[in-house]
């Protein structure tokens, strides 16, 4: 039997998980791979009367334009500071979760920690915005407590300084749950004879975390360190744009933001494409860069 017929009868052998890809690669068809068409009005003068085709080549002239900008510095700086605090503080915080939830022997208890920790990554941005602004307004809940200890009310919103603060743990409090699910998972599949070796070696629990857990998912965790480092760059926008006022623009505004207010509400479609460009090479960079590099000091990678 050739190599051709044997897909061919793998394919209709598992037909039904091939049906449910579909939808999956419509969307990214869509989405994603056809969108890739309009980068290169990054490189012209574009006029949506005219079209892609109909516009003008200008070459480098917008990224010139952005490299020479008044906030490219800022944007740049904002980004990256956003991103490692949340990077720094957030990425470690679902690894600690799932496994303080592996050490909970009271199921029940460790069910009803996971249903309070998960339910607030389906929460709406928008809802999430208004909670964060209410609670940090001058009469909110934050403002409250904190008169009780002597400190003036103020509108922490409209402090340049707190804003990183409130965003990085707006987002621990939104996604640190749902994070912590590919985690639990993978400390599923960790051989139980470990632990049984262990405890008959005198381990304690904090040594069977340290060398049975961690290892167990360290794979896991290597793999998405990578996709995060991909990401760097690529911040909340929505919520950061509902957060954002004239008082904490200097520190809250960021490249995704900026593409917003220039390329959506100023229509500079090319200028904004080519920000965005920008944007993405750097992610794939670094995203190229980490995944070398860790499969350089262990065996994980993506590639």
């Amino acid at each position: 039997m050739n190599k051709r017929k044997k897909v061919s009868l793998g394919i209709l052998r598992n037909y039904e998980l091939y049906i449910m890809l579909v939808p999956v690669l419509v969307y990214y068809t869509i989405f994603h791979i056809i969108p890739i068409y309009g980068l290169q009005i990054a490189f012209k003068d574009f006029i949506p009367s005219l079209g892609i085709w109909g516009s003008s080549w200008n070459g480098l002239h917008h990224f010139e334009r952005f490299f020479s900008s008044f906030y490219l510095e800022r944007l740049i700086v904002n980004t990256v500071k956003l991103s490692l605090y949340s990077l720094i503080i957030g990425f470690p915080l679902p690894i600690i979760l799932a496994l303080l939830l592996q050490e909970l022997k009271w199921l029940r208890l460790s069910r009803i920690i996971q249903n309070i920790t998960y339910f607030p990554h389906f929460v709406s941005v928008i809802v999430v915005a208004g909670m964060i602004t209410a609670f940090t307004s001058s009469t909110g809940v934050i403002n409250t407590i904190s008169a009780w200890f002597g400190y003036e009310p103020a509108n922490l919103l409209t402090h340049k300084e707190y804003f990183k603060t409130i965003y990085v743990l707006s987002e621990i409090w939104q996604h640190t749950g749902w994070s912590a699910i590919i985690y639990i998972a993978a400390l599923a599949a960790v051989n139980p004879e470990l632990y049984e070796a262990a405890t008959m070696d005198g381990a304690s629990k904090w040594n069977k975390v340290w060398s049975v857990s961690i290892p167990g998912i360290l794979s896991t965790i290597l793999v998405l360190f990578i996709l995060k480092i991909g990401n760097l760059l690529d911040v909340g926008f929505q919520k950061i744009l509902l957060l954002q006022n004239p008082l904490n623009l200097e520190t809250a505004d960021v490249i995704s933001t900026y593409v917003y207010r220039i390329g959506i509400l100023q229509g500079e479609y090319s200028f904004s494409t080519a920000v965005g460009l920008f944007n993405t090479l750097i992610n794939v960079t670094l995203l190229i860069i980490a995944n070398y590099s860790i499969k350089r000091l262990t065996s994980n990678s993506l590639w």
